[in-house]
């Protein structure tokens, strides 16, 4: 199957990012080097573009697209995002003058039935961006217990019925093991109410979330991560963030307030104790325009979250 992602706001992260044409940038979710390669094309022979990703498939695909085909200098690591410091540290980089995240998971890997993402295609329960990972979807499924399930699929995935849910689910596999996603589709059909699904978007829609993000362990990393990425940027440097749900966008919203705001003393104290200072200016959020929900209804949830080093 052939590697396809429409990248989002792509523009405007070129615009926002991208500062000094001899400078080190990192994109960090390279995928299939969408963003990578509009990174690069606005670079110079002394710039660096570094993509960094977990998924075999998409170092295939970015190594093809990326490598040699820039006027600046390109390279591609394979490695979980919240590891980059660590990609940094092996190539001797220090300092870097923009970052770059683009959260979730790609239109390959949704469409491509076989890494089992989508509750549209049927394929088996994997949903591991790191084919390697030892965790994925079907021991999620077929062995957290029904409480464990049913704090998961409410936590991330903020579905309503999740008690109900992780009942069905336990009681299917009592039955037989759940292996494929349209097993797993079925269930969550069954045990949501039929009133409940005639509006809204597809019944399974919040479960597969909830079931990928502890699977990837997406939420987990984020914070840590976001700190490290502005710990690394050199003065005025840049960081920008897509997200695609509430969650994900809450942890990014947060962390870069609370990087911009430096003192975490508490109100009622009358002076700083904490000497902690900003680390951030000019935080803010873009979201597509109009037109680019109608050429590609995927980013209607996207929102591009950005920050400048002090």
């Amino acid at each position: 199957m052939e590697f396809k992602h429409v990248s989002i706001l792509l523009a405007e992260s070129v615009y926002f990012l991208i500062t000094d044409k001899n400078g080190i940038y990192v994109d960090c979710t390279m995928g299939g080097a969408g963003h990578s390669s509009g990174f690069a094309a606005q670079l110079e022979p002394g710039g660096l573009l570094l993509g960094i990703d977990q998924d075999d498939d998409a170092i295939a695909v970015a190594s093809e697209r990326l490598l040699h085909r820039f006027a600046c200098r390109t390279a591609v690591a394979k490695a979980n995002f919240k590891d980059f410091t660590q990609v940094l540290d092996g190539m001797g980089i220090d300092k870097i003058d923009g970052i770059f995240f683009d959260l979730g998971v790609s239109s390959y890997q949704l469409d491509c039935a076989e890494r089992g993402f989508s509750y549209m295609h049927d394929g088996p329960l994997d949903m591991r961006m790191n084919r390697e990972a030892k965790l994925d979807a079907a021991y999620v499924v077929n062995n957290y217990k029904e409480e464990e399930l049913a704090e998961i699929i409410h936590k991330y995935g903020e579905e309503r019925w999740s008690k109900r849910i992780a009942q069905f689910i336990v009681a299917a596999r009592k039955e037989k093991p759940l292996t494929t996603t349209f097993e797993l589709v079925e269930v969550i059909k069954k045990a949501i109410p039929k009133g409940a699904r005639i509006d809204g978007p597809h019944p399974a829609k919040r479960t597969f979330q909830a079931i990928r993000i502890e699977v990837n362990n997406e939420l987990g990393i984020l914070a840590d991560t976001m700190e490290q990425a502005v710990d690394r940027l050199k003065s005025g440097g840049r960081i920008g963030v897509i997200t695609f749900h509430s969650l994900e966008d809450r942890i990014i919203k947060q962390t870069f307030a609370r990087l911009a705001k430096g003192c975490t003393c508490p109100p009622q104290l009358p002076v700083c104790v904490c000497g902690k200072k900003p680390l951030l200016k000019k935080t803010g959020s873009i979201v597509p325009s109009a037109a680019e929900v109608e050429d590609n209804p995927r980013s209607r949830s996207a929102r591009l979250r950005y920050a400048i080093k002090i």
